[in-house]
């Protein structure tokens, strides 16, 4: 088995929420135009994606956009269990 190599200088681990044995590796290849998102498990890469710097605007648009919606949608949640429809204000 190969050497795992260390992160490059632009990068991150992000575990996985199942547990910390599984965790995404996210790191920039500047010198290839591409950001490498790899799946690890027990410190063994287990798959891995490579995606064009061109490309990246849109997956974080992606990103963005769903966490804009968890959050209204967590607002809308917390409003109704704290404003009851049919409830009297005070």
């Amino acid at each position: 088995m190969a050497a795992v190599r260390p992160l490059p200088q632009q990068g991150s681990i992000f575990v996985d929420a199942r547990g910390a044995d599984r965790a995404m590796r996210v790191s920039w290849h500047e010198e290839s135009g591409l950001v490498v998102l790899s799946l690890w498990r027990d410190n063994v890469c287990t798959g891995s994606f490579r995606l064009a710097v061109d490309e990246v605007p849109a997956l974080i648009e992606l990103l963005r956009s769903g966490l804009v919606h968890s959050y209204e949608s967590a607002r809308d949640r917390l409003s109704s269990v704290e404003h009851p429809s049919g409830a009297e204000s005070a």
